[in-house]
């Protein structure tokens, strides 16, 4: 493992030591840095808690925020709360999953995109809506959709 690695480890390990949760603190931080917990980083991170790697991926496979997998350089999110839904939002997850050929939580494999379907963005009143890494696009119908992709194909 190279050394910046350790290092980052060893930093977070002494800032959580004797902290009540330091295992799901520790991996909120890692995750927060890297957009995902590496393998690598976890079996750092059991050799220098000394927990079991298994413990580990429990925690991380438990709750949905952690993955396991580099997130897509852009991150879309399709709301699925009840006001999205009944305006048509499932069109929208389902175009989407058309178009980028992946499934709910998964990146396409030029890593340009992540998909995730979320229970409520906060924005009801432009249902149904879609977020695109910070930006809201509300009232957005499916043959909006690829127009909506392109850009963000367009800039990389």
């Amino acid at each position: 493992m190279e050394d910046k690695n350790i290092i980052e480890i060893k930093n977070l390990v002494d800032k959580w030591k004797d902290k009540e949760g330091n295992l799901i603190m520790i991996l909120h931080e890692i995750q927060n840095h890297h957009g995902y917990v590496p393998r690598e980083l976890s079996l750092e991170l059991s050799r220098m808690l000394d927990v079991p790697l298994a413990r580990i991926y429990e925690v991380i496979t438990f709750y949905n925020f952690f993955k396991l997998s580099p997130p897509g350089k852009h991150r879309i999110s399709v709301c699925l709360g009840t006001a999205c839904y009944l305006k048509g939002s499932a069109e929208l997850i389902s175009e989407l999953k058309s178009v980028l050929s992946v499934d709910e939580g998964q990146t396409t494999k030029d890593g340009l995109f992540h998909l995730d379907v979320v229970r409520c963005l906060g924005c009801c009143g432009l249902s149904p809506v879609m977020m695109i890494d910070d930006k809201v696009y509300g009232k957005v119908k499916k043959a909006e959709v690829i127009d909506i992709i392109s850009k963000y194909t367009k800039e990389g």
